[in-house]
């Protein structure tokens, strides 16, 4: 059963909660950070993104930059930017976008837990983003990225949240992308040993977003224990700041293809092979998907409605009937040549959140030759695949909206 704990945090003034909240690490590349955080001193940016504060030439993984985060982050403490609460709470943490709202618990999970695959995981890692997680930890004592968590629904948790959102939040705030974020302080014994003990008849946790993050903040976890020889289990070093969401409440969207050529077919040839394996329509406007094994695809100005013919939806395996596994066998590998995605440079990603329009701009602008809308995975799909032990091939979750760096910061 899942370990879901209560923890001193640091957050920030009230009256400052909107400046220092920040977009996750990895949905900004270094010159997006760059002028996000010009001109705003406190944002959290300066700590998940140092190297905007580093001369461009430093090198990313550079010592200098994980010291810039340390340096950063104590400089947030010193002047009094985060204050630590005066005891152990849990949080609970609400997002709302569009008009949709996702409550979640914060606390901190196990490290013991994601070794003993309590909390489960649904993607591959790769070794060079694990150690820059696990150097940012390990140089700044601290885990200020929320890993995003999520559990199968239960009742008593879910009218806990209820309960706590008739008091005011003591933070709210509409952040610069228009997601109001809300944060209600659990300080009432009672309800911090209920939220612990249904946490504690949980059977699994799963891992959502952010898989590098855990995994890294498990390594030096385990690191620590190994180097620490009156370990007892309790130190803060064993768990990590998580933010773990009812499944019901998440919103997964699309994540799109674009491929650079057709692998030197012609567009007849393309379109003849796709035949075999899809039902194609002309259309007369953008396609989105609105059913599995459906796909909206923008070649040379038109776009086109392909429907996989039935055949090939008789998967049974939970991950070979995904869509984007259909769209990585049918089409990305068999007809485009693209046997790794994770590696070939051929193809690139869009998260939903931006729009058919950025595949329709990436196509016409000549960088990209055809576009690819995809329908998107369901989180019971999500849960079915980490359950079942098996892997979401890459690039098959968009999780939105995204939760803010710097609200809550567990130091250990």
């Amino acid at each position: 059963m899942a370990v879901f704990k209560p923890f001193i945090a640091f957050r920030p003034k009230r009256e400052l909660a909107a400046e220092v909240a920040s977009k996750p690490y990895d949905v900004l590349s270094s010159e997006e950070a760059f002028k996000e955080a010009e001109g705003h001193p406190y944002s959290f940016l300066h700590i998940g993104k140092p190297e905007i504060d580093l001369p461009r030439e430093v090198d990313l993984y550079d010592e200098k930059v994980y010291l810039k985060a340390k340096e950063n982050l104590d400089k947030l403490v010193k002047d009094g930017i985060l204050i630590p609460d005066e005891d152990r709470y849990f949080y609970l943490y609400s997002l709302t976008m569009d008009g949709r709202t996702q409550d979640g618990f914060v606390g901190t999970a196990s490290v013991e837990d994601y070794w003993n695959d309590v909390i489960k995981k649904h993607e591959k890692t790769r070794k060079d983003k694990e150690e820059d997680r696990a150097n940012h930890i390990r140089y700044t004592r601290s885990h200020s990225g929320p890993i995003f968590l999520t559990f199968r629904d239960d009742p008593n948790l879910l009218n806990i949240i209820k309960q706590i959102k008739i008091d005011k939040p003591e933070i709210d705030f509409i952040a610069s992308d228009g997601v109001r974020n809300q944060v209600w302080v659990i300080k009432d014994k009672t309800l911090i040993k209920a939220i612990e003990q249904n946490f504690g008849n949980t059977k699994n946790l799963y891992v959502a977003d952010g898989h590098h993050r855990s995994a890294a903040a498990a390594i030096v976890g385990k690191e620590l224990k190994g180097a620490n020889p009156n370990h007892n289990g309790e130190e803060e070093y064993n768990y990590f700041l998580a933010v773990a969401f009812p499944a019901s409440h998440l919103n997964i969207l699309d994540y799109n293809r674009v491929v650079k050529d057709l692998n030197g077919l012609t567009e007849d040839e393309f379109l003849k092979k796709l035949s075999q394996n899809f039902i194609i329509e002309e259309a007369t406007h953008q396609v989105n998907p609105n059913q599995k094994g459906q796909f909206g695809m923008y070649l040379k100005g038109q776009w086109y409605k392909l429907d996989s013919k039935p055949e090939i939806l008789k998967e049974a395996d939970p991950v070979e009937k995904l869509d984007v596994s259909i769209m990585q066998k049918y089409v990305l590998s068999n007809i485009l040549g693209i046997e790794d995605p994770r590696t070939d440079k051929r193809i690139d990603f869009i998260g939903g959140i931006r729009g058919l329009g950025e595949l329709e701009r990436r196509v016409n602008s000549g960088e990209m030759t055809v576009a690819f809308a995809m329908y998107p995975t369901s989180i019971d799909e999500l849960l079915a695949i980490a359950d079942a032990g098996k892997v979401l091939p890459p690039k098959s979750t968009w999780f939105e909206p995204k939760l803010r760096d710097g609200l809550f910061v567990h130091f250990f």
